[in-house]
Order: structure tokens, then C-alpha cells, then sequence
């Protein structure tokens, strides 16, 4: 993307005086001090009147005309925009966002459209705040509205963020052109001038001129189309929503349209040659649209749908109101090469972004702190929805996997509340990690089982209808799911009574009324997850509740006693004697740890080997098993790269004779259940990287075949990647593999095929990986993230990917913004297997290289503490982990 300079002030030469970042977050509604006569306007009369990160709330926008010309030959654009604005104390200021765009002209005019000057209006800049501010003679009064009128200009960003260009090559060889954005969560102001914070919601009305070859799409529907060389499209006005949430779009894509029960025209659009790959999706979104409208009690508020597939897009997908855009591996599906695992991340995907057009658009976190407002119940309801609309998925099993991988991160000291303050644009980007989204999801699901779901619901739908098109925090979620009446038509249900009993009365369990916020605030305001050891005695048992951290021991002097929950932290309860063992936590519902103290685990550990069904039948289930499997791969990760071939080998030797039955009985075929299939492809990958000789002759022989067949042959798709991967380790199958690559249509096989080219031994070819990656031509930059992890995971690429990130870190940073999802992917993805005081010492000397950026960064404390994390279980555990295998392999 366009790096950040300063802005070009056409009209009138005005010195930039730049002003220090307040840290508070506390929102002043007063104003600088109106000037009752008009001031002499001339050079360095005027410093920038504002020195805050957010912006004053003495303005308020109301309604935004925007009118944007992309040109796709220039790559460049113009654009007008007027505002209509709301002041509420006297001023001669009006302070909005703008980054990187040239102001040509500023005007302010009355509520009757007359200017209030008859000169262009100074603009100010200040840069480091990416604001703008706007200077009038004439006071601007409270209580009236007027129209603020901006003309702009712009290159189409580089990067994924603000109005961005994109391309994609045709299979004739021919370079098309499109024009996209990505707002969220700070770049509106990367293509026009705006009130940049979720709360300044307003109505939005979008004309774009283009081409007559081109299409241009919008948050609404287009509902004038004017003639003339160029072509001008204007877009419906829109309800009122936040900027982030704006979109549109100018390219030549197809699509594929149907309707939903209630009358929302549903369209897909990709690439025309990527066309027929857009049915699933349309299946989905429309199922999915019918699904929410009941489940939330509330009509979708737009009369269309659109989702397009973005050639290049850094995130997953964004789910901009009536126009949510998705990588093309989260939005197009072919059943001929698309793998059972990406059919359910199409599904999810759509799931999330149509979820959050009631949860983040209807009704918004007021500000970034909240993020999981948004994310977290877009993540959960993922799991509702797809549960609901498409049960054969099995989406129930994927949940235990996302509170695993949240509970991962929260064990860690660097993990961070819930609700965390967040001011600058790198702070807020960092916000949206896996907190955010699956401890979020986590916390919602224990809080959905601990009401019922039919309390849940009432609640959240409560919720929706309180604050649509506003915004709110954590304790409005809290007060509408403990019935409080606030509004008049609460007042009839038997379950509802006033705000002030809410902390008395909100819920009983186990004989006490439980206060709702009290108990919700210690779950989403402190970090960490609950350690709760159980220890039986005689007819009772024991409950203590710990901090659980990954990096201590209860007996190291920095474990501290950490309450997690709204109860004592000690507790006994009555079992009686009868009882033979007790299971904690059993539907695995609440977001803790257990530890059975004593011999506890013995007890489980005999209770099923006799009976492996005693517990729940799931624990026969492919699930235990994938996260076991999970949990075992980390470490071996870990011993593969120490350079101890032996202990590696038999490390390898035992986990093979493990699960040798398993492994046995897998078809290289995609029969069987989502559950048995997804276990297909994990285990053959990991029996084939171990060097299986049946898995790599089965791999071989099908990679021969699909050779033979010039690539027309279509693999079974659950075993493709295995295949790929096996195929990928000679020099004829690498080149192979990465020709199919250059011209392949299915970013599915495309996928699976950038996998299996970075498991290659050589590191020359890992070498080319990584620079393809950064020259974005053959891998599109939005990939590079995910080779440089893939590298890093490859022991032959190791230090290729760490030395790689080092050496290009300026070019990454500027590619992909600092406090990225990519940038906190490579930190973490080349340091997570970093296990000696050698390795530490070099990551610490690294990011005291780029302080200043790295202390912006809670990733970079994240990946520090990883690496101590693995020095101390190798200190603790890899001798006595050598001397059991070698009695294994006796």
C-alpha cells in the first residue's frame, strides 16, 4: 500500500504543525474556540486545532454524497465528496480523517447550500493521526447543519487496504484490471475524507463513473444508470452504518443470482472464467440468509446480497453491508478439486460475514476495545448456522478445536483481555487476532449452555433490537441478556423486570442469585484461562482454581494464584462414596482446564481402557484423535529441527507403530463421513512425512497417474495435498507441480499445491518460494504469509524463513501494514519452533533491531514468549522423552 507522506495542500500553502498522540480514549465533546471574526488567511496563521488519535465529537456527520471516478488505465482516482454535518458547539474547525489523499478544494455551505466563504477553505494535515482539518471564517454554529464539500485525488493503493487495484490473468495470458476496498478497520480515509470511528455512523449515498467494459457494484443497489462515454452509476441510499462497512467495487466479473424466501436477491461474482465455481456459495448465502432472518427475529434490512470473490485479498473476507467480499478460497467452491475441508471454510465463511450483517452492522461496538462484539459472535454464530443449514458438515466437532486453539494462546502470559484498549490504527489492527474471534466464540458457547439456549437467544435478539443501527458495549450485552426492561414492549414478559433488580435478580444457580455483569466482566476484562485440580476426598471433591500458564509450574516462584471466575476460588462439593471416578467439564462446554490431582488421571487413564464409552460415546470418535494427533505433531515439530537424528527417528518409529491401525485402514479415496474424511487427510499426510513406505508407494503411484494424465486426472481431494506432497520431492515433480500452479483455476488445488511445493528438501527451491512470494507476480502477495509459515515449518527451511523475514522486514511492513494478521503470521510463524537459549537470543537481538516497531507489537512478546515456552519444555522433558523411546524401540 501507498506509504504514508505527507499531504499535498493545493490550495493554499499552510505549514504542517504536527501535535502529540493523547493516549486517552476519553472523548471530549468541547470544541477549539470559534473565532467570532473571520481570520486573515495566510501562510503559518493556522496550527492544526486537534492533537488527540480519536476525533472530537462536536461534529457529527449525517450523510455522505460521494462520488468516485476509478480510472483501470491510469490506476488512479477522483472523487468528490459533501457532507452533511451536524454541529453541536460553536467552531471555526471541522477535523476528519484522510490518509494519503490530495484535497484540491474545501467549501462549507449552509442547510440552503450557499458557501459561507467566498474563498477555498484552508486544509490542514497532521499525518501521524491521518487527519485533516478544515478552516472557517465563519463560525460554524450549534445546533445547525451544514454541508462540508471535498474534492480529492488518489493512486489506487498497492496494498489490500483503503481503494485498492487488483488483477488477475486470464487464461489466454491477458492482465485484467479491478478497483476494491477494504476499510476495515481504519482505511476509509484511504479513499475519501470521512468521520473514520464505528460510532459516527451515517447514510450513505455512492454515484462511481466508469467504463461502459466495466460493472460497479455497492453497499446498495444501483438504481440510475446515466449514459455517455463514461457511464454513471448511482447507488441507492444506504441505511446508516459505520465507514468501515462501505464498499464498491469496478471490475468485469459474472454472476450467478437467486432469491431468498423473504424477497433479498441474492448475486455471486468472480472472475467470468472462475463463473461456474460460484453454485455452491449461492446455495449457501441464500440457506444462510433464510436461517438468520429467523433466528434473529429481525428482517435483513437491504433488498440485495452480494458476494464477490476478490483476486487479491488479505484477510479471509469482510462482511461489508450488502457487499461482502472473500478471498476466492473462502467463497468458490469446485467440486472436482476442492477438498471436503474447504467445502466447510466456504461454509463458515459465509456463515461469519452473514452473521455479522446483524452482528457489526445492525449493531456496532462503539468503539475497538469490543472488537469481540462483533467477531466473537460472528465466529459463533458460524457454528449455529452451519449446524442448522448443514448438519452433515459436522461443524460441532471444528468448535473443540477453536476453544483449543484460544486456550493455547491464553496460557501464555502475552495473551490479552477480551476487551482490550485499543487506540492507534496498528493497536486496533492487532485487535483482531484469536481472542477476539475464538476465546470470543469460546465464552459465548460456555455463556449459551449456562442460560439455555432459549434464554440465549431471547437475549441476543433483545440485544439486536435495542441498539439496531446504533452502537454498543460489553454491559449492554450483559443487560439484555439478563431481561432487563428498558423499553416498554420488554415489559410483558414474565422473565423481564427493572435495570436496578438486574444485579440482584439476574440469574439462580445452586441457590444464589448470580450478577450477570459481575460474572461476564471477569471473563472478557482480565486475561487467562481458569486451572481448576480436583482432588477427591473421601465423599467430596475439592475444586481449586489457579491461573493456568503454559511457562510455569506450580512450583516455580512466578506461579501466582490467580481468581478467573465470579466465585471463590476454592470449593467442595458432595459426591457421595458410591462414586467411582467424576469427569469435570464433561461436554467440554466451559472454557477451563482441569487437572484431576493425586491419581486422579490413573483412575481416568484404567476407566477407559476398560471402557473407552464410559465417559461420552464421542470418545470413540475421530475428534480426540485429531486433537491428540495435533498436540503431538507440536512437539515433534519442535524435535525434528534440534538436529538429533536419532531421537527424531525414534520419535517417528513410535508415533507410526501408534497409529499404524489407523493409518491401515484409511482408503486413499473421499468415502465416508465428513469426520472419517477429514481423518483420512490428516493421517496420510502424516504417515506419508514420516516416510511410511506403503503411504509413499499409494502416494507415488497416484502422483505418476497424474502425471501421465497432463494434469487432467482429478485426485481423490482428501488425499491431493499427501499426493502433492510426496510428488513434490523430485525435481520433475516439483517443476511440474509449480507450472500446473501458474495456470490452475481452482485456488483450492492451488492451495494444496503451494503446500506440497514447500515440503521440497531443497532449499534452493524453498529460496524461489519465498522470493515468488515477495515478487507477487506467479504467488500473489496475499500468499506470502502462508509460504513463509510453510517454510518455516519445513526443518530444511527453518532459518531460510527467519533470515528471509530479517532481511526483508521494511518491504513486508510496508506491503502489509504493521499490525497485520500477515505481519503477526510471519513473526510467529518463524519463531514458534525456535527451542534453544541460541535461537532466543537472536530473536531478542532482532526485535531490539526495530524497537520502535516491535514495541507497538504485542505478537513480538507473543513469539518471545513461545520460544521460552519451548526452551523450558525441552530443558524439562527431552531427556526424559529420549530414555522412554529408547525403552519403546527395545
Amino acid at each position: 500500500m501507498i506509504p504514508v507522506g505527507l499531504l499535498v495542500l493545493l490550495a493554499f500553502n499552510i505549514h504542517l504543525v504536527g501535535s502529540q498522540a493523547s493516549q486517552s480514549s476519553q472523548q471530549v465533546a468541547s470544541s477549539p474556540s470559534p473565532t467570532a471574526e473571520p481570520s486573515p488567511l495566510g501562510d503559518g496563521n493556522l496550527s492544526f486545532p486537534w492533537s488527540r488519535l480519536r476525533l472530537p465529537r462536536y461534529i457529527v456527520p449525517l450523510h455522505y454524497h460521494l462520488l468516485l471516478h476509478p480510472n483501470l488505465t491510469t490506476l488512479s482516482f477522483t472523487g468528490t465528496v459533501q457532507i452533511q454535518i451536524d454541529v453541536q458547539n460553536n467552531t471555526n474547525w471541522v477535523v476528519l480523517h484522510s490518509k494519503g489523499l490530495q484535497i484540491s478544494k474545501a467549501t462549507i455551505l449552509d442547510q440552503n447550500l450557499n458557501h459561507l466563504s467566498d474563498q477555498v477553505l484552508p486544509v490542514l494535515h497532521n499525518p501521524s493521526h491521518e487527519q485533516i482539518g478544515i478552516f472557517s471564517p465563519r463560525v460554524l454554529s450549534s445546533g445547525q447543519k451544514y454541508f462540508l464539500y471535498i474534492e480529492f485525488e488518489a493512486e489506487l493503493a498497492e496494498g489490500f487496504y483503503g481503494f485498492y487495484k487488483s488483477t488477475y490473468r486470464t487464461s489466454k495470458g491477458e492482465t485484467r484490471y479491478l478497483a476494491s476496498t477494504h476499510f476495515e478497520p481504519t482505511s476509509a480515509r484511504m479513499a475519501f475524507p470521512c468521520f473514520d470511528e464505528p460510532s459516527f455512523k451515517a447514510n450513505f449515498s455512492v454515484r462511481i463513473t466508469r467504463s461502459p467494459e466495466y460493472i460497479s457494484l455497492s453497499n446498495m443497489p444501483v438504481v440510475i444508470q446515466l449514459n455517455g462515454d463514461l457511464l454513471e452509476d448511482q447507488f441507492a441510499p444506504s441505511v446508516t452504518m459505520s465507514t468501515y462497512l462501505v464498499a464498491f467495487i469496478v471490475c468485469d466479473f459474472k454472476s450467478v443470482s437467486a432469491t431468498t424466501s423473504s424477497g433479498v436477491k441474492v448475486s455471486i461474482y468472480a472472475v467470468p472464467e472462475k463463473w461456474m465455481q460460484t453454485h455452491y456459495a449461492l446455495e449457501v448465502a441464500v440457506k444462510m440468509l433464510d436461517f438468520y432472518e429467523e433466528y434473529f427475529n429481525i428482517r435483513y434490512p437491504l433488498p440485495k446480497q452480494d458476494l464477490i470473490a476478490i483476486p487479491d485479498f488479505q484477510v479471509g473476507a469482510m462482511e461489508n453491508w450488502g457487499l461482502t467480499t472473500y478471498r476466492e478460497t473462502s467463497l468458490l467452491y469446485d467440486p472436482l478439486t476442492s477438498s471436503i475441508s474447504d467445502k466447510l471454510w466456504v461454509t463458515m465463511v459465509i456463515g461469519h460475514e452473514l452473521a455479522h450483517q446483524w452482528f457489526g452492522n445492525l449493531v456496532t461496538m462503539d468503539w475497538w476495545n469490543d472488537l469481540w462484539l462483533n467477531e466473537g459472535f460472528a465466529r459463533y454464530m458460524e457454528y449455529i448456522s452451519v449446524e442448522a443449514t448443514y448438519p452433515i458438515l459436522k461443524v460441532d466437532e471444528y468448535l473443540l478445536h477453536t476453544c483449543f486453539v484460544a486456550i493455547g494462546l491464553d496460557s501464555l502470559n502475552s495473551s490479552r483481555p477480551i476487551s482490550s484498549p485499543a487506540e492507534s490504527p496498528t493497536q486496533i489492527e492487532e485487535m483482531f487476532d484469536t481472542v477476539s474471534y475464538d476465546k470470543g466464540a469460546c465464552v459465548l458457547h460456555m455463556l449459551r449452555h449456562f442460560l439455555t439456549e432459549e434464554v440465549f437467544q431471547s437475549g441476543i435478539v433483545r440485544y439486536l433490537r435495542k441498539f439496531s443501527y446504533g452502537n454498543a458495549q460489553n454491559q449492554d450485552l450483559w443487560d439484555s441478556l439478563s431481561n432487563t426492561c428498558s423499553e416498554d414492549y420488554f415489559t410483558s414478559s414474565k422473565h423481564c423486570y427493572s435495570s436496578d433488580q438486574a444485579s440482584k435478580n439476574a440469574y439462580l444457580f445452586a441457590g444464589e442469585h448470580l450478577n450477570l455483569t459481575a460474572m461476564m466482566n471477569t471473563w472478557t476484562l482480565q486475561k487467562g484461562i481458569p486451572l481448576v485440580t480436583v482432588t477427591r476426598k473421601g465423599p467430596r471433591l475439592l475444586l481449586r482454581q489457579d491461573r493456568f500458564l503454559r511457562t510455569v509450574l506450580p512450583s516455580d516462584p512466578q506461579w501466582q494464584h490467580h481468581p478467573q471466575t465470579y466465585d471463590d476460588f476454592s470449593h467442595s462439593v458432595h459426591i457421595g462414596k458410591e462414586a467411582s471416578w467424576v469427569k469435570i467439564n464433561s461436554d467440554m462446554t466451559g472454557y477451563y482446564v482441569v487437572h484431576y490431582a493425586d491419581d486422579g488421571w490413573d483412575v481416568m487413564a484404567k476407566l477407559l481402557r476398560e471402557n473407552h464409552t464410559a465417559l461420552r460415546r464421542k470418545f470413540k470418535h475421530t475428534v480426540p484423535l485429531l486433537e491428540g494427533l495435533a498436540y503431538l505433531e507440536v512437539f515433534y515439530h519442535i524435535i525434528e529441527k534440534r538436529d538429533e537424528l536419532t531421537l527424531t527417528k525414534n520419535l517417528e518409529k513410535y508415533i507410526l507403530q501408534f497409529f499404524r491401525a489407523v493409518i491401515d485402514q484409511q482408503t486413499w479415496s473421499d468415502s465416508g463421513t465428513v469426520s472419517e474424511r477429514r481423518l483420512r487427510s490428516e493421517v496420510l499426510s502424516l504417515a506419508c512425512h514420516l516416510e511410511y513406505p506403503p503411504c509413499l508407494e499409494r502416494a507415488n503411484q497416484h502422483f505418476k497417474d497424474w502425471l501421465r494424465s497432463n494434469g487432467t486426472l482429478n485426485l481423490p481431494t482428501d488425499v491431493a495435498e499427501t499426493v502433492f506432497s510426496v510428488g513434490a520431492q523430485d525435481d520433475h515433480g516439483w517443476t511440474s507441480l509449480l507450472n500446473t500452479y501458474k495456470i490452475s483455476l481452482s485456488e483450492a488445488q492451488k492451495n494444496m499445491i503451494l503446500f506440497a511445493l514447500a515440503t521440497t528438501k531443497d532449499t534452493d527451491k524453498l529460496q524461489r518460494l519465498l522470493a515468488m512470494g515477495l515478487e507477487g507476480e506467479v504467488i500473489r502477495s496475499q500468499d506470502l504469509s502462508r509460504v513463509v509459515w510453510m517454510v518455516a515449518r519445513n526443518p530444511k527451511g527453518h532459518y531460510l524463513a527467519w533470515n528471509f523475514v530479517k532481511q526483508n522486514w521494511d518491504t513486508l511492513v510496508e506491503k502489509f501494514q504493521l499490525g497485520s494478521t500477515c505481519i503477526r503470521t510471519m513473526i510467529v510463524g518463524t519463531t514458534g519452533q525456535f527451542s534453544s537459549p541460541e535461537e532466543l537470543t537472536q530473536v531478542q537481538l532482532f526485535f531490539e533491531s526495530i524497537k520502535e516497531q516491535a514495541s507497538q507489537l504485542r505478537a513480538t512478546q507473543l513469539a518471545l514468549e513461545n520460544v521460552q515456552k519451548n526452551i523450558r519444555w525441552v530443558q524439562r522433558n527431552l531427556e526424559t522423552l529420549r530414555n522412554w523411546l529408547n525403552e519403546q524401540m527395545k
